[in-house]
C-alpha cells in the first residue's frame, strides 16, 4: 500500500507542473503512413500508397523514394500496394507488403535494387519483420509464430508456435539479440532470437490485447485495448497506468528514462518516467490516432499515425 500511495503521489505532482508541446515540424507522406524506421539521420516512412518516403531528418524534406508496383485486382482494377511493416540495418531495408492472395511478400532494397526474398506464393502472414544482429531476419506472424530465415541461403532457420493467441506487437532490443512478443490474451514474453527460448513470461498487466509494445534497457512497455500502459521492469516489477482510451502506441527512450503512451480521443502522447510512474509533459498536434511512435535520441522523437502526417518533435 505504501508503494501505490507513493506512485500516486508521483504522478499527482507531475501532473501540476506538466506543459504542451507541440511539435517543430510536421511532413505530408505518400500516402497514410504504416510504419516508420531511422537510420544513420534518414527516415524510412511506409505508406498504403506502394511507396516508402526516405526523409532528411536535418532538413525534414523526402530526399528518395521506393516504389512499389500496383497490384492488379480481378477485373482488372489496379490497386497500390500496401507497406506493413518496415526496418533498416547496415544499408538495406525490410519491407512487407500485400499480395493479391491475401498473402504478403517480404522484399529487401539495398543500394537501389528491390529483391524479393520470400513470395506470397510461400503462403506466409508474417504481422512484423526485423533484421536481427546477423543481418537474418526475424518474423512475427498474426498467427503467433516466429521465424527465421536466412536471406543468403534462402532457407528457414526455426518457425515456432508460441501463443494460442494472435500477436499483438513485436519489437527488437537495441542490439537485435532479443524480441518481445505480445498478444490479444494480454501476455508478454522476451525471447531469444537465436535458439528461440523464451527467456521470461512475464505476468500480465493487460487484460485485454496489446497493440504495441517497446523495449529498452530492460524495461518493456505495452499499450493495450483495455486503455492499459504496463511497465515491466526487468525482473524487479511490473505495474500499470490507466488511461481514459485505447492506447494504440508505446515508445521508450534508448535509455529507458523517458517514455510516451498514445493518451485520449485528442490523439495526445503523453509523457511519464517508466520508473516511477509520474507522468510530464503532453504531446500536442495529431490529428489522427497515433500508431507509431520512435525515439530518435533522448530529447528528439517521430511519430505517425492513420493519417498522411509524420510529427517531428523536442523534448525539453
Amino acid at each position: 500500500m505504501p508503494g501505490r500511495t507513493f506512485l500516486f503521489l508521483c504522478c499527482l505532482w507531475g501532473s501540476l507542473y506538466a506543459e504542451m508541446i507541440k511539435p517543430v515540424a510536421i511532413l505530408k507522406a505518400s500516402g497514410l503512413v504504416s510504419d516508420i524506421a531511422e537510420e544513420n539521420g534518414l527516415l524510412y516512412v511506409a505508406t498504403d500508397n506502394g511507396v516508402v518516403d526516405i526523409v532528411d531528418l536535418t532538413t525534414q524534406k523526402i530526399v528518395r523514394q521506393i516504389h512499389f508496383a500496383p497490384i492488379a485486382r480481378s477485373g482488372g482494377e489496379l490497386t497500390p500496394v500496401r507497406i506493413h511493416s518496415i526496418d533498416r540495418m547496415n544499408g538495406r531495408t525490410l519491407m512487407l507488403t500485400s499480395a493479391p492472395n491475401a498473402y504478403r511478400n517480404v522484399w529487401v532494397e539495398t543500394n537501389g535494387t528491390l529483391t524479393r526474398i520470400i513470395d506470397a506464393n510461400a503462403k506466409k502472414m508474417p504481422k512484423s519483420a526485423f533484421f536481427d544482429h546477423e543481418g537474418k531476419i526475424v518474423f512475427g506472424s498474426f498467427g503467433s509464430d516466429i521465424m527465421r530465415y536466412d536471406t543468403d541461403e534462402r532457407a528457414t532457420l526455426y518457425e515456432r508456435h508460441i501463443s494460442e493467441s494472435t500477436m499483438g506487437g513485436m519489437t527488437l532490443d537495441a542490439e537485435r539479440k532479443r524480441m518481445v512478443i505480445s498478444d490479444e490474451s494480454g501476455r508478454v514474453q522476451l525471447i531469444d532470437i537465436n535458439s528461440s527460448k523464451v527467456l521470461r513470461d512475464l505476468a500480465s498487466e493487460h487484460v485485454d490485447n496489446i497493440y504495441r509494445v517497446a523495449y529498452a534497457n530492460d524495461i518493456i512497455v505495452t499499450a493495450g485495448q483495455d486503455r492499459r500502459v504496463g511497465v515491466y521492469i526487468g525482473t524487479e516489477r511490473a505495474y500499470h497506468l490507466k488511461s481514459d482510451f485505447l492506447v494504440y502506441a508505446v515508445a521508450i527512450s534508448p535509455s529507458g528514462k523517458r517514455a510516451l503512451y498514445s493518451s485520449g480521443t485528442e490523439h495526445h502522447l503523453q509523457l511519464f518516467d517508466p520508473r516511477s510512474g509520474r507522468k510530464g509533459d503532453t504531446l500536442v498536434g495529431h490529428k489522427a490516432t497515433p500508431g507509431k511512435i520512435l525515439f530518435v535520441d533522448e530529447n528528439a522523437l517521430i511519430s505517425s499515425g492513420d493519417e498522411e502526417n509524420i510529427y517531428f518533435w523536442l523534448l525539453p
